[in-house]
Order: C-alpha cells, then sequence, then structure tokens
C-alpha cells in the first residue's frame, strides 16, 4: 500500500470484531512508530499494550467516563452522548488497547518536542494499522479519569500517560468527512 493510500483511508472506527490480534502484528505497529523523529533521537514514547485481563481493566476504569454525563455532553453535544456511552461502556469491543506515555520533563520546549514526537509515533502506528488491515481510534487519555487509567497502565512515577489507541479488526466503515481547505497560507 502506498503511504498516500494509507493515510487517505485511516478512519476513527469505534466498533470491533473480538477476535484478537495477533502479537507479531502488534509489534510490527510498535516497530513503525519507533521510526517516528523526535528530539536528539530521544525517543521520549513508552508503548503500554493491553490486552486479555489488562484490557478487561482498562475498558473498566473507561466505562466510569459515562459518570461524567453532564460533563460530556458540554463537551461533545446531546447528539453524541449516546454514541459515545456505547463505546466507552467496551471501548468497541476492541481486543487491544495501547497506552502511549512520556516521561514528564520540566522544561516546556522539550515537553512541547517529546509531546510532538509521541503524535508522529502515534501517527506511524496508525498509518501502519491500516497497512495490517486492522481498524483503530485514538483518544487523548480522558481528564476526568486519567489517574485511574495510569494506574491500569502501570505507567511509572514522572511518567504522562498522552494518548490511547482501541485496535482491532473494525466491523463498521464511517464515511469520509469533508477537509477544511482554508487551512494553508503561502508565504513567498
Amino acid at each position: 500500500m502506498e503511504v498516500f493510500d494509507a493515510i487517505r483511508s485511516r478512519r476513527s472506527i469505534r466498533a470491533f470484531e473480538s477476535r484478537p490480534v495477533d502479537r507479531e502484528v502488534i509489534d510490527r505497529l510498535i516497530d513503525a512508530a519507533t521510526y517516528a523523529p523526535s528530539r536528539m533521537n530521544s525517543q521520549p514514547w513508552h508503548f503500554h499494550v493491553c490486552t486479555g485481563d489488562a484490557r478487561k481493566r482498562v475498558a473498566e476504569v473507561m466505562a466510569m467516563n459515562t459518570a461524567y454525563v453532564q460533563e460530556y455532553l458540554d463537551v461533545l453535544g446531546p447528539e453524541v452522548i449516546e454514541y459515545a456511552a456505547r463505546f466507552y461502556a467496551d471501548l468497541g469491543s476492541a481486543p487491544v488497547v495501547i497506552g502511549i506515555s512520556a516521561i514528564r520533563v520540566d522544561d516546556p520546549t522539550a515537553w512541547l518536542d517529546d509531546a510532538i514526537a509521541v503524535g508522529a509515533a502515534l501517527e506511524n502506528l496508525l498509518l501502519t494499522v491500516v497497512e495490517e488491515g486492522l481498524a483503530a481510534c485514538s483518544l487523548t487519555a480522558p481528564h476526568w479519569i486519567r489517574d485511574r487509567l495510569v494506574e491500569a497502565f502501570e505507567v511509572a512515577d514522572g511518567s504522562e500517560l498522552m494518548a490511547l489507541i482501541v485496535l482491532g479488526y473494525g466491523c463498521e466503515i464511517p464515511r469520509e468527512k469533508e477537509r477544511h481547505t482554508d487551512i494553508v497560507t503561502y508565504l513567498t
């Protein structure tokens, strides 16, 4: 698959088949993520792969999101809340959940660099998901339950959970959404 094809066909999927993803495939996803650029090749990311009982613990914590319905309404709007509640109840039945963390640094410039590197690693992983015939949805760690997620993912002290990826074999095909067109200014 060409890179541009993977970029254009990647979608956020929120409904999955329950069949497991082979460990070798997960290893390829993580390997691809590690080729992302980072400040001075610092590779600030750490991946926490949860399957089986560990995945169930993460899903139980994520289901707590529905306890914050008013906050969700404020963020998502009432038309999306039912869909979100179904997804968070069991993470769309995705068999794999990956957390990405990074060691928190005090220097704001270095922290921004690390956050951008984690984002690049995340995108490498998501594009490899497409290449592998899988589906995924990336989430920033929900703020309401972040401490419980840190515990569920066994994130080391001094590190911050930055993103989650639920993945597996998708059982939905969302339509392509329009892209913004007023996003560039050319200066000469």
